[in-house]
C-alpha cells in the first residue's frame, strides 16, 4: 500500500510533464506557421503598384529582385508597363491566365492614367512550376498569343522545373519578349539539350539478328563433338 502512495506522485507528475509538452507544441505550430492564403486578384493592389515585381511567394533574394526590376522597367522605352508576380498558391478553381487577366481588368479600370497604357504581365506558381503570361488587347499586335503561350510554357516553365531557377525563367522570358517588341524576330524556344547517348559494347537486337555468330557457334559444337569420336573410333581399331 505505501508503495502504491509513492508511485503515484510520479505518475500525476510524468502525465503533467506530457501534457505541458503537447500544449507548448501546439502553441508552437498555431504561432510560428502561418497558414498558406489562397491568391486571387483580390488580394492585390486596386491599381497598378509602383514596384513591377509584386513576389508574393517571396523567392527572390535582395540581388535577383533589383535586377529583375530593372529588366521590368527597362521595357518603358517600348512603352510597356511590364509587371511579375509570383505566388504559392492559387485560389480555387482559378487559373493562372485567369488571375493575369484578372489583373489586367482590375488595374485597368482603376487606372488613371490616359489612355491605359501597354500593359504585360509574367505570372509565376511556385507550387505547380508553371508560368503564364498576359498582355493588354494593344499589345497583341505585337505579342502574338502562340508568342505569350511559348513563352510561359517553354521559355519560363523549363527553368522552373529544372531546379526552381526563378531568375533565369524571368530573365529567359523577359529577353524573348523583349526582342519582338524592340522590332527583331522571335528567337524561338530554347533548345533543350538532350543527354548524349553512352557508348556500349553490347550488341543491339538488330545487329545480333544480322550476324553469323550463331552460325559459327553451332559448327563449333559440331566440330567439337565429331573430331573426338572419330578420333577415339580410329584409335580403338
Amino acid at each position: 500500500m505505501p508503495l502504491t502512495r509513492s508511485l503515484a506522485p510520479a505518475r500525476i507528475g510524468k502525465l503533467c510533464a506530457r501534457l505541458a509538452t503537447g500544449l507548448a507544441l501546439l502553441l508552437v505550430l498555431g504561432l510560428g506557421v502561418a497558414p498558406v492564403q489562397a491568391i486571387a486578384a483580390d488580394n492585390f493592389p486596386a491599381s497598378a503598384p509602383s514596384s513591377h515585381l509584386l513576389d508574393e511567394a517571396d523567392v527572390f533574394s535582395r540581388a535577383s529582385r533589383a535586377e529583375v526590376e530593372k529588366q521590368l522597367e527597362s521595357l518603358a522605352a517600348e512603352r510597356v508597363d511590364a509587371r511579375l508576380v509570383t505566388i504559392n498558391r492559387l485560389d480555387y478553381g482559378l487559373t493562372l491566365d485567369q488571375l493575369g487577366q484578372q489583373l489586367l481588368e482590375r488595374w485597368a479600370t482603376s487606372s488613371s492614367e490616359a489612355p491605359d497604357p501597354n500593359r504585360l504581365l509574367l505570372l509565376i506558381d511556385t507550387k505547380t512550376k508553371a508560368a503564364a503570361v498576359v498582355a493588354s488587347p494593344q499589345l497583341k499586335r505585337q505579342l502574338s498569343p502562340d508568342l505569350l503561350r511559348s513563352t510561359a510554357r517553354t521559355t519560363m516553365a523549363q527553368p522552373l522545373r529544372d531546379g526552381d531557377r526563378y531568375r533565369q525563367a524571368t530573365v529567359d522570358g523577359l529577353e524573348r519578349l523583349a526582342t519582338v517588341l524592340r522590332g527583331g524576330d522571335d528567337p524561338g524556344e530554347d533548345v533543350i539539350e538532350e543527354a548524349a547517348v553512352v557508348a556500349s559494347n553490347i550488341p543491339t537486337k538488330e545487329e545480333t539478328e544480322s550476324s553469323n555468330a550463331f552460325t559459327w557457334v553451332v559448327v563449333l559444337l559440331v566440330v567439337g563433338s565429331v573430331v573426338p569420336m572419330l578420333t577415339w573410333w580410329v584409335f580403338s581399331r
